[in-house]
């Protein structure tokens, strides 16, 4: 599994601070998730971030191997 943070925030024109502000995840966390250098996805981050970019199929921001 990949995460497609990096396009998303890209094409909606924001940076990883801005979404971490509208998400409530720490930068770090984000930076992280973009780069897809966590091991472990915190399912309470992914639907945060998910209900700040207004996104309701996680299929829009996963991709599966």
């Amino acid at each position: 599994m990949r995460l497609k943070l990096k396009e998303v925030i890209e094409q909606r024109g924001l940076t990883q601070m801005k979404l971490s502000e509208m998400a409530g995840v720490r930068q770090t966390v984000i930076s992280e998730m973009v780069n897809n250098r966590r091991d472990v996805i915190n399912k309470a981050h992914l639907e945060a971030i998910c209900k700040a970019l207004e996104i309701t199929d996680f299929n829009d921001i996963l991709e599966w191997d």
